[in-house]
């Protein structure tokens, strides 16, 4: 089985499922995601947002891919990137942190290892970038798939709450220990990266 993690661009952005291509859940503020989604814009958005960051701040994202088959993707970025983030009552993301915004690995490919590696692969990008932590905001009442990844998927993970909320919890992952994350692990990332599998409603927080 060949397989490859990728940082994400706009030549590869066309890889990502449909749904995730024109979400702009996290993207953009709720207000300004409501007006794309009306005005049948969000594809050209997420280009957009893609570029800027790629062209201010780097690689926002990885693909993976196995067998030349693109099965799975993490996107992530500083908060000041991420209008969204503002919206949720435990912002802000801490300063030595990133923004793991999402994550998924299509059911067929799940059981592998492969959320470890990509979850590794960000790890090494962002430590080497002088970031010591990534972050989240969890779910604590996550009933069915959404933007918004499950708190306990999170906390299964090794994510710790940083502050806790009933129903936004803002989780915190340190770096260093997923360099050392051995399969034991895998289960618990297949369920977190499986758990976002449809375009999620545009609700107000």
């Amino acid at each position: 089985m060949g397989r490859r993690l990728v940082p994400l661009t706009l030549d590869n952005l066309q890889d990502l499922p449909k749904r995730c291509r024109t979400c702009v859940f996290w993207e953009l503020d709720p207000v300004s995601g409501q007006a794309a989604v009306k005005a049948g814009t969000p594809e050209l958005e997420k280009e957009a947002w893609i570029s800027a960051v790629l062209l201010e701040w780097g690689s926002c994202g990885r693909v993976v891919y196995v067998d030349e088959v693109p099965v799975g993707f993490v996107l992530y970025a500083p908060p000041a990137y991420v209008p969204r983030s503002t919206a949720f009552p435990t912002s802000p993301v801490s300063p030595d942190a990133v923004q793991l915004m999402t994550a998924f690995i299509m059911p067929g490919y799940q059981g592998q290892g492969l959320g470890r590696v990509m979850v590794q692969t960000v790890a090494k990008d962002l430590l080497r970038r002088g970031f010591k932590a990534i972050e989240a905001f969890g779910d604590a009442r996550w009933k069915e798939p959404a933007c918004v990844l499950p708190a306990d998927h999170l906390t299964a993970v090794g994510f710790k709450t940083v502050r806790p909320h009933p129903t936004y919890p803002r989780l915190r992952l340190e770096l260093r220990t997923t360099l050392s994350w051995k399969e034991d692990v895998e289960l618990a990332l297949d369920r977190l990266l499986g758990a976002v599998q449809k375009e999620p409603a545009l609700r107000p927080l």
